[in-house]
């Protein structure tokens, strides 16, 4: 860690600035490992953020089902007849299941999004370096000939 930067890649670009690689542009090549660096952090960042809101999701579901269940205990225990226990808990029944397949879809609707969107951030990193890679080539390509027109 440097400046107090996980990654900090100024020092190590610094340390090779003296230098100099023919046919290799190495400010471009640092350039772009920083952007790689910061689309691995913000596709983390995604990542962490997403995973809290599910643990967050979870949390509320299972309390918002204990108190359900609190709910029914206490009417089962008020209700007289057998028939009416066993209607209500059959109510009940139905109720939680319908909620529990929902909830179950909103977690993994949200675990969804969060892996697609870390991924989105990954992807489009991973396009424009290869287009980096692409116009290295080409420049490369272009000093080549320039050299051999020279000579």
């Amino acid at each position: 860690m440097m400046n107090g930067k996980p990654f900090d890649t100024t020092e190590v670009g610094k340390m090779f600035a003296g230098f100099t690689f023919p046919g290799f542009d190495v400010e471009a090549l640092m350039t772009a490992q920083r952007k790689n660096l910061e689309a691995f952090t913000q596709a983390n960042q995604l990542a962490v953020e997403g995973f809290q809101a599910l643990a967050k999701m979870q949390v509320e579901l299972t309390r918002a089902a204990m108190d359900e269940a609190s709910a029914l205990v206490r009417d089962w225990a008020e209700t007289g007849a057998p028939e009416e226990k066993l209607q209500k808990q059959a109510t009940f029944a139905k109720k939680a299941l319908a909620k529990g397949v929902n909830n179950a879809r909103e977690l993994v609707e949200l675990a969804g999004k969060t892996q697609t969107e870390a991924f989105d951030v990954l992807n489009k990193r991973f396009t424009e370096s290869l287009d980096e890679i692409t116009s290295f080539a080409k420049k490369e390509t272009k000093k080549e000939t320039k050299v051999a027109h020279r000579q």
